[in-house]
């Protein structure tokens, strides 16, 4: 089976989120987990082997609106299920799967808005770029417009490597 074409959105700034001109990518079903012992262990060698193995982490997804406005961030649900808004107040609300992957551009905005008690996200970074947590609003908002045009682009794709969607749909 071929692997996933993203699902594409993009959001405006919203005078609280900044949000990105580079669209939030979905992959459904990026990995098959079912019945493994240890599907962490898959979406962070996928990640690594496709140069996102900057500062990996397991966990979850925080129940507050937030971004990082100086890197971009992939984030593969190993276990479990979230619904969590993207964008903002205006953007979209999703519900991830285990197998999906959700990639923001730096910027994009996301909070849980629900998940379930078994839910294990594996995040990542690519190289370049500096990891901040910034909470929409204010100034934390106006200092983020001017440093996320200057957030290098990655050169491959989390999930599908070089010649990923990623590449070009960043760069168009």
């Amino acid at each position: 089976m071929p692997p996933p074409t993203p699902l594409v959105f993009h959001f405006a700034d919203d005078g609280l989120v900044p949000n990105n001109r580079l669209p939030l990518l979905i992959y459904r079903g990026a990995f098959e987990l079912a019945d493994l012992r240890d599907p962490e262990a898959i979406i962070e060698r996928v990640f690594r082997e496709n140069g996102w193995g900057r500062e990996m982490w397991r966990n979850g997804i925080y129940p507050f609106t937030h971004f990082h406005s100086m890197i971009h961030e992939a984030l593969g649900v190993a276990r479990g299920r979230a619904r969590v808004r993207f964008g903002g107040e205006a953007g979209a609300t999703l519900e991830l799967i285990a197998g999906d992957v959700a990639v923001l551009p730096a910027g994009t905005g996301h909070q849980a808005l629900w998940t379930s008690p078994d839910l294990s996200v594996i995040g990542s970074y690519p190289p370049g770029g500096t990891y901040n947590l910034c909470r929409a609003g204010g100034a934390e908002h106006a200092a983020a417009v001017k440093v996320i045009p200057h957030v290098p682009l990655p050169t491959s794709d989390p999930v599908r490597g070089r010649k990923g969607p990623l590449t070009a749909l960043w760069r168009a």
